[in-house]
């Protein structure tokens, strides 16, 4: 296994890990050096966009939006420039369809494969090794990236044609923020009402309400946790592409559009770069009250 890797961020570099664990060769790219210097010193070699077109058939890219992964890709002196016909391309990033799509048909032009392959599970799945990988492509080009879907993750699955996965992320940070949004509004009305969150949360999770979302973030509510696993800037950037996807297709999201503003409201006071379990600080202040240990 020989590959390149771009993007070592909050799930990049855990992601990279998993893949040297698993035996694979390497070359690993990021503006953040300090993560670069972390992935050499196990054993990843540092490689600039040139050595890894040369060396590697197979290259995943995780990166904060489309137009990073449209300039890495297509800027210049991208690495695009280098790569060899029949390389495989993964990208892992969320983005829309279309800049997806745009990816895809630029590649294939020069013979090189595309696949869409955004993750869920956030920073926790992304250490332990159980991501679920969502794909658009081909199926010969899925094929040969399966071993390291499986080195970095619990299930992969291809949707269909490029963009496909790109789709499935967007329904996925649908579902996932706004049930994060729900679960807020709901334990704010408990807290204020009297009701200790902490025994609130033990008596509903083994119910209907019970799901992973409640279980991952609803504790870090009650603590005043909000170290970021998955970023409030990262998810209001995801619902934002959502949004631009549903309007140039006539879809109304009316829950969604209202969940793009909550997220707005705390990028402009502050709390853009945490946790998305953050979202209840929205709910709080229209309340006037805390979700937190009794007595805390």
């Amino acid at each position: 296994m020989k590959a390149g890797f771009i993007g070592l961020g909050i799930m990049g570099k855990p992601m990279a890990k998993n893949l040297l664990k698993a035996g694979c060769e390497l070359y690993v790219n990021d503006l953040n050096k300090d993560a670069v210097a972390e992935l050499v010193a196990g054993d990843a070699k540092e490689g600039d966009y040139e050595t890894i077109g040369k060396e590697c058939d197979i290259v995943l890219m995780i990166l904060p939006n489309g137009a990073i992964v449209q300039d890495v890709l297509f800027g210049e002196n991208g690495l695009a420039g280098y790569l060899k016909p029949g390389t495989v391309v993964c990208d892992m990033s969320s983005v829309t369809p279309t800049e997806s799509c745009t990816c895809a048909e630029k590649l294939a032009a020069m013979q090189i494969g595309f696949v869409d392959s955004p993750v869920s599970g956030g920073e926790p799945k992304a250490i332990d090794g159980t991501l679920a990988f969502m794909a658009g492509g081909n199926e010969a080009d899925f094929e040969k990236l399966k071993p390291y879907f499986d080195a970095m993750g619990a299930s992969a699955l291809l949707i269909g044609k490029s963009g496909s996965g790109s789709v499935t992320k967007l329904t996925n940070q649908v579902i996932v923020n706004l049930t994060i949004a729900a679960v807020s509004e709901a334990f704010v009305l408990c807290s204020k009402a009297g009701a200790d969150p902490e025994k609130v949360y033990q008596a509903i999770r083994g119910g209907l309400a019970g799901s992973v979302i409640l279980d991952a973030k609803v504790p870090m509510m009650i603590e005043r946790n909000f170290k970021p696993g998955g970023k409030i800037s990262i998810n209001h950037k995801d619902i934002k592409n959502v949004m631009a996807t549903a309007h140039s297709i006539d879809v109304p999201m009316p829950l969604t559009s209202q969940l793009f503003e909550i997220m707005q409201y705390l990028k402009v006071t502050g709390h853009f770069d945490e946790d998305h379990a953050g979202i209840v600080q929205y709910f709080e202040k229209l309340a006037g009250v805390e979700v937190k240990k009794v007595n805390a």
